[in-house]
C-alpha cells in the first residue's frame, strides 16, 4: 500500500498498545525482570509490582485484589471459569446455561463439557441479540451449577442486561460468569452490585498488550484449577507470571476506566455519523444489533446481495481495516452464528460488515469510509446476479 494512510476500524479484534502502557512495561523487560516467586530483592520488587497491578484491576471492577487472577487472556479465563466450575461442582449438578451468541471460547468449552456428560442449555436471543431474563429463569433447574452470559457481544455490540441476569442467578444460588472482554473501558462494571461471581477480561481489547488477561473469582466460589504446576496466583494458576504483561494490563485498565462517558461520547458521535451516512446512501442495508443498548463504537450492518469477505478485500485495498460476520477467513464458509441466532437469513448474514471505532479514529476517517464504502458495495452488486435479479423485480413491481 506504500504511503497510504491506514484507517483502523477493527478495535473489537484488537487494539494498539497505548504509549503510556508501553512505557510502563519496558523496565520489566530489562532491569526489573525478577521472578515474583523468588526471594531476593528484584524478585520481591516484582512481586510488589504484580500486586499493584492486581489492585488496579480490582478497583476497575469493584472487586477485592485477592479476587483477581492473572491469565494469558480471555480464552483462558473463559475456559477456566467454565471448566473450573464444572469440575468442582459436578456432584451438585451437571447443568450449565449459556446463550446462543457467545464467543467461541465459551461455546466450544461448553461443547467440550457436553462430551464429558454435562447438559448445556443455549438460550435464544431476540432479533437484537438480547437474552430474555424470563428465559433464563425458566431454564434453571435443581441441577444448574453455572450461568455464563457475555456482557457485550463482540460482533453486533449488543449489551446484555447483566445486572438483571446476575440477580436471577443469585436468587437461585447458581454461579454467574460473564465474558466481559468487549465491555472493559466501554461500560461501567461493578461485580458486587451486578451479582457477578466470575468475570473474564483481556488486556489487548483496551489498549494493553496481547497475551495477558484476568479472571475475577468472587471469594467463596468453588473453582477447580485449569493449569497445574507451581504455586503462583495463590496456588490457583500455575506458571511464571508474565510480569511486563501484567504491568501493562494494570496500566491499561486504569486508563480505560478513567473516563468511560467521555470516551463513549466521542466514539458514539463518529459511529452514529457513519451509520447515518451508510443507511442514507446505500440501499438494502440493515443495522444489526440493538439500536441503543450497544457498545458506542460498534457498527455492524448487513448489505444484501454481496459477500462480506469480498467487501473486506476491497476496503483493504483502500486502506480501511474492518471485519465481517462471515467466518470465511478461518476456512469456514459458515455465516455468523450470532446473526443467525438473531433470526437473520444466511444469505444476508454473509454480507455483514463490522467496523469498530476507537480512540484514535477521527471525523476524517469517517468521511473516508463514507466516500469509499458506497462505491465498493455498488461495484460488488454490479457483479452479483442476485442483485441484478432483485433490481429487475423491483422495476417490474414499479
Amino acid at each position: 500500500m506504500g504511503d497510504q494512510h491506514i484507517i483502523y476500524m477493527d478495535h473489537a479484534a484488537t487494539t494498539y498498545v497505548r504509549p503510556e502502557v508501553l512505557e510502563a512495561m519496558i523496565p520489566y523487560h530489562t532491569g526489573h525482570f525478577g521472578n515474583p516467586s523468588s526471594i531476593y530483592g528484584i524478585a520481591r520488587d516484582a512481586k510488589k509490582t504484580v500486586e499493584s497491578a492486581r489492585a488496579q484491576v480490582a478497583k476497575a471492577l469493584g472487586a477485592l485484589p485477592e479476587e483477581i487472577y492473572f491469565t494469558s487472556g480471555g480464552s483462558e479465563s473463559d475456559n477456566w471459569a467454565i471448566k473450573g466450575i464444572a469440575t468442582a461442582n459436578r456432584k451438585k449438578g451437571l447443568h450449565i446455561i449459556t446463550s446462543s451468541i457467545e464467543h467461541h471460547a465459551v461455546l466450544n468449552t461448553c461443547e467440550f463439557l457436553e462430551k464429558e456428560g454435562f447438559q448445556v442449555t443455549y438460550l435464544p436471543v431476540d432479533e437484537f441479540g438480547l437474552v430474555n431474563p424470563d428465559d433464563l429463569e425458566k431454564a434453571i433447574t435443581s441441577e444448574t451449577i453455572l450461568i455464563s452470559i457475555m456482557y457485550a457481544n463482540n460482533e453486533i455490540g449488543t449489551i446484555e442486561p447483566i445486572g438483571e441476569l446476575g440477580a436471577i442467578a443469585r436468587k437461585h444460588h447458581v454461579y454467574f460468569h460473564t465474558d466481559a472482554v468487549q465491555a472493559i473501558g466501554n461500560v461501567g462494571i461493578d461485580v458486587r452490585s451486578q451479582n457477578i461471581d466470575l468475570l473474564s477480561l483481556s488486556a489487548h481489547k483496551f489498549y494493553g498488550p496481547k497475551g495477558v488477561g484476568a479472571l475475577y473469582i468472587r471469594k467463596g466460589v468453588k473453582l477447580a484449577n485449569l493449569i497445574h504446576g507451581g504455586g503462583q496466583e495463590h496456588g490457583k494458576r500455575a506458571g511464571t507470571e508474565n510480569l511486563a504483561g501484567i504491568v501493562g494490563l494494570g496500566k491499561a485498565i486504569d486508563l480505560a476506566v478513567a473516563d468511560i462517558p467521555g470516551h463513549n461520547v466521542k466514539v458514539r458521535a463518529m459511529r452514529d455519523r457513519l451509520l447515518d451516512g451508510v443507511l442514507r446512501t446505500i440501499p438494502h442495508a440493515k443495522l444489526n444489533g440493538h439500536p441503543e443498548k450497544r457498545l458506542a463504537g460498534n457498527f455492524n450492518v448487513s448489505f444484501d446481495f454481496i459477500e462480506g469477505e469480498s467487501m473486506l478485500l476491497w476496503l483493504d485495498d483502500e486502506g480501511i481495516c474492518g471485519s465481517t460476520g462471515s467466518a470465511c477467513t478461518s476456512g469456514s464458509l459458515s455465516p455468523s452464528h450470532v446473526l443467525l441466532a438473531c433470526g437473520m437469513p444466511a444469505e444476508s448474514a454473509h454480507g455483514s460488515l463490522r467496523l469498530t471505532l476507537g480512540d484514535e479514529n477521527t471525523a476524517d476517517d469517517v468521511d473516508r469510509v463514507l466516500d469509499v464504502l458506497p462505491k465498493v458495495v455498488a461495484k460488488l452488486r454490479n457483479m452479483s446476479p442476485l442483485f441484478q435479479n432483485a433490481t429487475k423485480e423491483e422495476e417490474y413491481h414499479v
